[in-house]
């Protein structure tokens, strides 16, 4: 089995579970190939291989890649998704951040996760992912997000109208500091500490939920994802903030933007101890008393 590992930055307290990790890996004899980057920066405090196997993004991601092991929190998780593309290569994410709900292996269940890999005892999580058309190119040969899609207004600058259209009919003119488009992996995310609701992963369906709205009954609203969203933009500025998942761009007002749900999707891999109904219990304390 071929894996290849991610990560963009650690600490110097992770290096030991790193290390571990590494070698937890070759005694299942599991081949690497790492990311480039992330092997110049450990290569200075661990002994590794001479000769490794690199990758600098998912045009050089080897044929015959098993499964995609990113080592971060979700920010990490969301660059890897970039990565394997449309190339239906698994991800697995182990959380050296804070929250982890994509990364939600924690650092002490990582041999057990990695004996799941091998002995084949984990399920594929198909999770849908949003596509941008614009009018001009945008994010690089990679338009699309595992968790959302958000227009913003720029720096200090005053509220924006964002008026919103389904399938070309119109839905709404947001007056807000921005508008935000998540899938149902992304409901979890940005929209949620912005009022929007948890959906559940397998939901067919899009969440768009605005960013500080200045009229206080307008409220986040679940859409089916075989709706095409599209936009215009107006404020007192000219240039506004897009983003897709960390991914940010400056557009103009005139440029025509519409998400919809992409044509492949991502597989997550999820160990057969894990599921999206522990993680939420454990994510967002529920059913605990957090008063000491």
């Amino acid at each position: 089995m071929l894996i290849a590992l991610y990560n963009r930055t650690f600490d110097e307290q992770d290096i030991p579970f790193l290390q571990h990790t590494l070698q937890l890996l070759e005694a299942n004899k599991l081949q690497v190939v790492y990311y480039k980057q992330f092997y110049e920066r450990l290569s200075q405090h661990i002994p590794l291989p001479a000769s490794p196997r690199l990758f600098t993004g998912k045009k050089d991601l080897p044929p015959g890649t098993d499964m995609l092991i990113s080592l971060g929190g979700d920010g990490t998780m969301l660059d890897a998704v970039c990565f394997v593309g449309n190339s239906q290569i698994p991800l697995i994410g182990v959380n050296l951040g804070r929250l982890g709900f994509l990364a939600a292996i924690p650092e002490e269940d990582v041999e057990a996760a990695i004996l799941s890999l091998v002995r084949g005892s984990y399920t594929l999580e198909k999770r849908t992912l949003l596509h941008l058309d614009s009018s001009v190119p945008l994010f690089d040969g990679s338009p699309f997000a595992l968790n959302e899609f958000s227009i913003h207004r720029q720096d200090t600058s005053s509220m924006i109208k964002i008026h919103t259209y389904l399938n070309g009919e119109f839905l709404n003119t947001y007056w807000a500091d921005g508008l935000i488009v998540a899938t149902p992996t992304g409901s979890t995310g940005y929209s949620l500490s912005c009022g929007g609701p948890v959906v559940f992963p397998q939901t067919s369906s899009f969440v768009i939920t605005p960013v500080a709205p200045h009229n206080l009954n307008t409220r986040p609203i679940v859409v089916p994802d075989d709706n095409v969203i599209s936009f215009e933009i107006e404020g007192r500025t000219e240039q506004f903030m897009c983003t897709l998942d960390s991914r940010t761009e400056i557009i103009k007002s005139n440029v025509q933007l519409a998400v919809k749900k992409e044509h492949f999707t991502v597989s997550l891999v999820r160990p057969d101890e894990h599921n999206f109904l522990k993680t939420i219990r454990q994510k967002l304390y529920w059913g605990m008393d957090r008063r000491n």
